[in-house]
Formats: C-alpha cells, structure tokens, sequence
C-alpha cells in the first residue's frame, strides 16, 4: 500500500504559548491524501530550519546550481520586531510558502522529509501547558482571511532568530551561557554590540559577533559605508589591541564611516582609519548620553571580535567580505579629492563630474574605473617618407610637381610667374 502523502496545507492561525518560556507557534490544518485533516503546531525557526533541509536534498530545484531553474519558493528568515510595514512588504508569507509547497512536482511534495516534517507529532495533540493560571493564547484567522490577504497572519514572528557560532562563557551575571548550535531569540539588538537573547528559560547579553542569522549572509544587513563620515566624539579611552584598530584619547573628535553590527564601527581621524568600539562614542554636538539608545550594564566592557573567536563554525559556505583598513583609506581618500574637486568647480557638467557616494561605495574593492576615459595622447608626425611611402599615387604625382616646380625656381633665381613665358 503506497504511503499517504500531503494533499493541502492551511494556515489557520497562531498561538502564544509560555512553557519552556514565551514563544509562538503556528496553527496548520494539514490534509492528507487518505482523506484524513490533522491539526498541529510549529514554530518558525522548525519551518526555516525545514526549507533549509529541503533546498540542501534538492539543489538544483532550489536554484543552487542555476537560479533559472529554481521551482522551490523563497522563504524569509526570522527577522527583527515585525511592523505592519514589514508585514505589507513580506512578499512570501508563511501561507503563499505552504500553497506552492505542495503543488511541486511529485518527487519534492511526496518526499519522506516533508511528509515527516508534516505528521502528527505527540505534542500537538497534548501541547504543553504545565502553567495553569497561564493559559495559551490562541488567535485564530478565518480561512477567507488565510487564502487572501495572507501577510495579515505574519505577525506572530516577533522575534528575530539567530545561531551561536562557537561556545560563549560569561563574565558577568548579565550575560548567558551558550553553547554552539543554540538557537536564540533576539529581544534587543543594541549598536554596541550586545544583544539581550533569550535561549529557552534563559535571558542575558550575549556579544553579537557568536551570532549568525539561519539565512544567508545577506540576511544581517551591514550598513554600507558612508565616506562622507558622520561626526562623534570619544567618551572614553581605548587603546588598539589589533592592526586594524585605532588608538583614541578623552574628548577626540573622529568621523564615523561604517557602522558594524558586531559593535566595531570604522572611524576616521585626519588620514588614519581603524576599529574602534562604538560604546565609547558619542554624536558630536550633543551634552546627553542618549542613555535609551546605549543602556548597558554597568561595567561592561566591548564585545569580542570575530576574528578573536576561536573554533567559530558557520553553517553559511560563503560569509561577507570585509574591508580592509587599506581599502577604507583609500576610499576615503578618493571620495575626499572627489569632493573637493566638485566644491572647487560648481559651474562644471553635472555629466561629467566625479562619481557620486553610491557609485563609490559600489567600487569598494578598489577596482580601476574603465567607464571614465581620459583623453588620448596626440601620436608624433610621421616623416615625409613615410607619408610619401603611405600616400595614393595621385598625391605622390602631385608632391613631385611641386617638388620640381621649387628646384626650378631656386636654381634661375626668378618669380615663379616668369618660368613659362
């Protein structure tokens, strides 16, 4: 007898629950080829963590050999604070993914991994709810809401999920243990980088460079480096410790150009760039602290590095590049003549003048610029000779004549009218 198979799948709705701790899950009515509906429950990081197993069985479906041919949807990583803006934006919600799941061909819709993934397990039919005076909350949307605008149902993925990298240990009672491999949910990604997780029943500060999102690389979007540079000043000293670091006494006034997730923004001094953490800066022209903005423990101090991190395993085969401290100098270095040069001629083509911030930071590997061209050089005069040697026999006719015509005026000494009289 052939094993049932997934015939449908449909988004009901979600629930909030509290035991191990706080989290959502998703209400699925799965319907089965025997004819049977089964109800159960899933949290989004399970549903990544499937799409990922998936694309990994089925590399060429999944558009990891050519992209052309890619039949498998997209879905989103867990993201930050969901809004409704981000809700409207979602192009594949968790309905539309589901919808085009199972209408793949058969040897995707009816593989062992999907239909495992999908079956009942002993959970969703005891969910666990060992607090009484807590009862789950459960939200329930109407199956035309479900079919149709179906980017209304994202809202229980508030929190953003991201994976440890390599075995944390804390230094003080704010952080938390963890191990790699860990999933965590980010409450709070502050620009220093210390992020407030929270892994099972555990909550703590946790440095954002052990992190990584369950997507790929793309999905924690750095900001671009901005060379126009944006002012701060020092609110503490530091001391380089690495090559690419740069040394700051009290009250220096630096240009931030890049500002990292990790904590570790790239400053500016005169000709100088380098690393400096970013919980010793403060905007110029501001007396406050911006406490909302940086509340951290007292005592803490900046988070590691990624590249201090040892034994730090990624599940992403190709991380982002980062810049050197070369090519940010050279950068800004080049954005700075720009600049200048655009300033000391206001009245010139706006066609023809230098390249613009985005196209600079387009070209951050510093890679020569083929589309300016500059003018040729002017080639030397070739010698009669040559010109002789190249020319139509019309014009060599017409040289000799004039040729001769010189030799008969120079050799009788008269006006050139008087030599056919």
């Amino acid at each position: 007898m052939e094993d049932s198979y997934v015939r449908h799948v449909e988004l009901l709705g979600f629930e909030k629950r509290f035991f191990p701790s706080q989290h959502y899950v998703y209400m699925l009515m799965v319907k089965w080829s025997d004819q049977s509906e089964k109800l159960i429950y899933r949290t989004y990081p399970e549903i990544h963590t499937f799409h990922k197993s998936l694309k990994e069985m089925f590399p060429i479906e999944s558009g990891q050999i050519e992209k052309r041919d890619r039949i498998i949807p997209s879905l989103p990583a867990p993201r930050w604070v969901d809004s409704q803006k981000s809700r409207e934006s979602r192009q594949n919600t968790l309905a539309e993914y589901c919808h085009l799941l199972v209408n793949l061909p058969p040897h995707i819709s009816r593989c062992k991994l999907l239909s495992a993934f999908f079956k009942v397990r002993p959970e969703d039919e005891n969910p666990p709810a060992p607090n009484t005076l807590k009862r789950n909350e459960t939200f329930v949307e109407s199956r035309e809401l479900a079919r149709g605008v179906a980017s209304e149902i994202s809202g229980p993925i508030i929190l953003d999920t991201y994976r440890v990298i390599a075995d944390f240990q804390k230094t003080s009672k704010h952080e938390i243990n963890l191990r790699m491999d860990d999933l965590v949910e980010i409450v709070e990604k502050n620009p220093n980088g210390w992020w407030f997780c929270q892994c099972e029943s555990k909550r703590g500060w946790v440095p954002a460079s052990y992190l990584e999102p369950l997507d790929g690389p793309e999905e924690a979007e750095d900001a671009e480096p901005d060379y126009e540079g944006e002012l701060h000043v020092t609110v503490q000293v530091y001391k380089a410790e690495h090559d690419d670091e740069i040394t700051l006494e009290l009250g220096e006034t630096v240009e931030v150009i890049h500002k990292l997730l990790d904590g570790w923004w790239v400053v500016r001094k005169g000709d100088e760039t380098g690393h400096f953490p970013s919980m010793f800066l403060q905007k110029a022209g501001k007396r406050e602290r911006q406490e909302a903005e940086r509340s951290i423990p007292r005592g803490q101090k900046p988070p590691p590095r990624r590249s201090t991190i040892r034994n730090a395993k990624s599940i992403h085969s190709k991380a982002r590049q980062r810049l050197s401290q070369d090519a940010y100098r050279r950068n800004s270095r080049r954005y700075l003549q720009q600049k200048g040069g655009r300033l000391a001629e206001p009245q010139r083509n706006p066609q023809s003048s230098a390249k613009s911030p985005l196209h600079e930071r387009k070209n951050q590997g510093n890679v020569p610029d083929r589309s300016v061209k500059e003018a040729p050089a002017v080639p030397p005069r070739p010698s009669p000779e040559l010109i002789l040697q190249r020319c139509t026999d019309t014009t060599r006719k017409r040289v000799s004549v004039h040729k001769l015509k010189d030799l008969s005026c120079f050799s009788c000494k008269r006006p050139f009218s008087l030599m056919y009289c």
